[in-house]
């Protein structure tokens, strides 16, 4: 989104009638779109071929060899996606000391939100509730508390 000049190349072939309108990202996962189908056309020659044969043999060994690239390009994309929250995290927060640092491989954010923090103050007979909202950002290895900037 930041360079300008990639944008416009990127219009003008998605634009274009070769690419039959289509985004980058639709082009991006068309392999994925691919390694499903052909688990799909693996499960249907296993269904066909006969027990006990030569070609069963190795229909089963294909389709553990793709169930086993399918578990890792997914585990791939799942480690990319954390990654980009994380960057994105870390362009949203800031720190007073740059002490902690939020980009790990080993980090992934498990859950996020914000929550109301409430202050109870007593300083007369009536009771004074006040709130702000915080935000909790839960990871697989610490828990950060973050307040909006005033």
């Amino acid at each position: 989104n930041g360079n300008a000049g990639f944008q416009q190349v990127l219009e003008r072939l998605e634009s274009d009638p070769v690419c039959q309108r289509l985004s980058l990202k639709s082009f991006l996962i068309l392999p994925f779109q691919r390694i499903t189908r052909l688990k799909l056309l693996l499960q249907n020659i296993l269904k066909r071929t006969r027990p006990g044969s030569e070609e069963e043999v190795q229909a089963t060994q294909a389709y553990d060899a793709l169930e086993k690239l399918i578990k890792d390009c997914n585990e791939n994309v799942q480690r990319m996606k954390s990654t980009e929250e994380l960057i994105y995290l870390s362009q949203k927060i800031e720190f007073e000391c740059k002490i902690f640092p939020l980009i790990s491989q080993s980090r992934r954010l498990v859950k996020c939100g914000e929550l109301t923090a409430l202050d109870f103050h007593n300083p007369s007979p009536k009771w004074k509730v006040t709130t702000r909202p915080i935000y909790l950002h839960l990871f697989n290895d610490c828990l950060l508390l973050s307040r909006p900037k005033e």
